[in-house]
């Protein structure tokens, strides 16, 4: 059985979780010894992640492979809770303003269809 991979998803998954670690681009391709260019590449999807090189970014997030290689089956709202926490605090506070105020507009929109 192939799996088809989607590159793209599993480096917006990458880029998800380094920015929930706190840690900018530069110092997870320092981590997992890569250049800059080459971690923009894999977050973008723009080149294929190698399995070494996957293993290593898994190390330096504490994640594991699975988290980073597959969509999780799994309905766990503190994981979504703790990556939108993420994504507040390496925000501005007016942008932290903006994406909260973003989520509830969502969130109203969802409750009335």
């Amino acid at each position: 059985m192939e799996i088809d991979l989607n590159y793209k998803e599993i480096g917006q998954r990458i880029r998800n979780l380094r920015r929930l670690r706190g840690l900018s681009q530069e110092e997870l391709s320092e981590a997992v010894d890569i250049s800059v260019t080459h971690m923009s590449h894999i977050e973008t999807g723009s080149t294929k992640l190698s399995l070494p090189v996957c293993a290593k970014i898994a190390r330096a997030l504490q994640a594991s492979m699975d988290e980073i290689i597959f969509i999780s089956t799994t309905d766990d709202k503190a994981d979504t809770i703790e990556s939108i926490s993420g994504l507040l605090q390496s925000s501005s506070s007016k942008d932290a303003r903006i994406i909260l105020d973003t989520i509830r507009t969502l969130k109203d929109g969802l409750a009335h269809r």
